[in-house]
Parts: structure tokens; C-alpha cells; sequence
């Protein structure tokens, strides 16, 4: 059973705008940092500094594929943030043409 500190420190990280668009990004695939700078419009230290967070947080995962990092959620254990993503309005249509699928950089 999930502790009220453990539920809260969750949902601060939540709380960030750019970070539950984060999350609500990698609900729908997993992504690259390079994917997710182009998509937040941001540098890639602030992705990296809200990434860390995350992952911190225990709610991404990261693989690396080659020289890349890919993220993913790490959510299956925190049913009470599977229910906060089915209420996050949709961003597949953000993902429907990402940097690094029109410039090959993360392949």
C-alpha cells in the first residue's frame, strides 16, 4: 500500500505543467529528449533537469538505445496516476510528426 507521502510527492511532480505534459506525451510512446525539446519548445537542460525529476519520482523509465535515451512510463504500480492520464486531454497530435522522425537523429 502506497504511503500519503509517497501518493503526494507524486502528484507535485504532477503539478508542473511541463512535466504532466511530459507524462502525458510518453502515454501515448515512448519518446527520445531530443523528441521531447522539439515538442515542449524548451531547451534540452530543462528537459533533462524535469526528466530527472521523473525518473526520481519513479514515474518514467529510461533505455538507452545506442547514444540515446529513450523514456517511458514506470506508472503500472500507481493506479491513482493511470487515472489522473485518463483524464489528460489527448497529445497524439502533437507526436504525429516529431524531430526525430523527419531528421533520422535518434536512429
Amino acid at each position: 500500500m502506497i504511503s500519503i507521502e509517497e501518493m503526494a510527492d507524486a502528484l507535485k511532480l504532477l503539478g508542473d505543467k511541463n512535466r504532466l505534459t511530459i507524462v502525458a506525451l510518453l502515454n501515448e510512446k515512448e519518446l527520445c529528449v531530443c523528441e521531447i525539446v522539439d515538442l515542449l519548445q524548451t531547451s534540452q537542460p530543462n528537459i533533462s533537469q524535469h526528466m530527472r525529476k521523473l525518473k526520481d519520482g519513479g514515474l518514467v523509465k529510461e533505455a538507452k538505445k545506442g547514444q540515446w535515451v529513450y523514456y517511458s512510463l514506470n506508472v503500472q504500480d500507481k493506479p491513482y496516476i493511470a487515472e489522473i492520464l485518463n483524464q489528460i486531454p489527448s497529445q497524439k497530435d502533437k507526436l504525429k510528426s516529431t524531430v526525430c522522425e523527419e531528421n533520422d537523429c535518434c536512429n
